[in-house]
């Protein structure tokens, strides 16, 4: 079977990323686009061969007979187009992140549900094969208990942050929008903006989840977060030490680094230095080999798992719409104590 998919916002990411990989993927095939701005649709119709464009998602949904949809439209606008496509029975890639309320985020996952479709939220390190090692240990008791956990990310950013064009996408077919990014009004900053990928990873792993969160942010000149720096505590009591920043060095790129300890040990992973290790209280260590390439993020693999999907193959999805729910009522609290001063608690 090879899987009918349709993309709703045909802007940077959906023509740098998700239609390219998508065409050259055995699995599914792109047959229409959406987007509310007719030029845009023109242009990304012409460059990819795609002829079916629409600026009514309703009218696409009715009519494509589609098996799924990636919605890559600014972040404040995913909901809407997530739950109608699963409402029309398709499985959805939703771009991180899934949402920017912690309601929305919930939205989301309950129509997945009522409908028996999956979303996928694309934070391509929680597909990674060390990725699901590192789940399976803490989900076998190598750890123990989780009790606390470190979760940093960094990314090279500072541009986007900041209102100007993002310096590797000069020779796109399209750039990423300062209303997307730097807007404080349109969920801008660098949590809304990548810290889903640490988040992402951190609940896939640990299996927590928040119930309360107080956060401090530095701004960039447009008044979006540059920095953040938060602790919360998880529904077990376990308590979690966050950090995000937009300002590392080209030369250098993204990093994550998060440490889970337990009652029985710990697990140490940090792709800046290719590094996956559990150290137990019992000696008893394991070190899981990771080549640098293996290491560093890679945004196709998450399209590509979700063309499997579509087209009916067994699939895992550890990015899934409760995934994507935590991450945004996490972010959601982050930036409601950042604004207030005040401790967060997230409604259970």
């Amino acid at each position: 079977m090879t899987a009918r998919i349709g993309i709703v916002g045909v802007g940077w990411w959906a023509t740098f990323n998700h239609i390219p990989t998508i065409q050259a993927s055995p699995d599914a095939e792109i047959v229409a686009i959406c987007d509310l701005d007719q030029p845009r649709l023109d242009i990304a119709s012409r460059k990819f061969g795609i002829n079916a464009c629409y600026t009514d998602l309703e009218e696409m949904l009715a009519r494509e007979n589609l098996d799924g949809v990636m919605v890559s439209t600014p972040h404040v606008a995913h909901t809407h187009p997530a739950i109608s496509a699963l409402q029309a029975g398709c499985h959805v890639l939703v771009e991180k992140p899934m949402a920017t309320t912690a309601a929305d985020g919930r939205a989301i996952a309950d129509a997945a549900r009522k409908a028996g479709r999956e979303v996928l939220v694309p934070t391509g390190m929680n597909f990674t094969d060390f990725t699901a090692k590192a789940a399976r240990m803490v989900r076998d008791g190598r750890i123990g208990e989780v009790r606390h956990a470190v979760c940093q990310m960094g990314s090279a950013l500072d541009d986007l942050f900041s209102g100007e064009p993002m310096l590797e996408t000069a020779d796109h077919l399209f750039r990423p929008p300062a209303s997307t990014w730097a807007d404080p009004e349109k969920a801008g900053g660098y949590g809304w903006g990548q810290m889903s990928h640490s988040l992402g990873w951190l609940f896939h792993v640990s299996d927590l989840t928040f119930a309360s969160v107080y956060c401090m942010d530095g701004k960039s000149r447009t008044g979006v977060d540059y920095y953040d720096a938060a602790v919360a505590r998880a529904t077990n009591g376990a308590t979690v030490s966050l950090s995000g920043s937009s300002t590392v060095p080209k030369h250098v790129g993204m990093h994550i680094d998060v440490r889970i300890y337990g009652t029985e040990g710990m697990i140490v992973f940090d792709n800046e230095r290719a590094r996956l290790d559990l150290r137990r209280l019992d000696g008893n260590d394991e070190i899981v080999e990771i080549s640098q390439s293996e290491a560093e993020y890679d945004g196709a693999l998450p399209v590509q798992v979700f063309a499997a999907l579509c087209a009916g193959k067994p699939v895992e999805n550890p990015a899934n719409a409760e995934n994507g729910a935590r991450v945004t009522e996490a972010l959601d609290a982050m930036y409601r104590s950042a604004r207030t001063g005040k401790l967060t608690h997230i409604e259970g």
